[in-house]
């Protein structure tokens, strides 16, 4: 098996938890043998939105077909 990774962003203007759940849910809408999921960084917009967006760095492996 051979298995890729890549990095997403997720927001939201709730939490860091929905963040996460945005790339996470994004990732599995797009890309197919999705296995795990790690949580790299968090962080918040704050100066070009009028209220904070949380941001959450999320590293997806996904495996890749022969």
């Amino acid at each position: 098996m051979v298995f890729k990774k890549i990095t997403l962003i997720g927001t939201s203007e709730e939490s860091f938890e929905e963040a996460v759940d945005d790339a996470i849910d994004r990732a599995q809408e797009t890309l197919d043998n999705l296995m795990w999921a790690e949580v790299e960084d968090r962080g918040v917009e704050l100066a070009s939105v009028e209220d904070r967006e949380y941001q959450a760095e999320v590293v997806v492996a996904f495996e890749l077909e022969e």
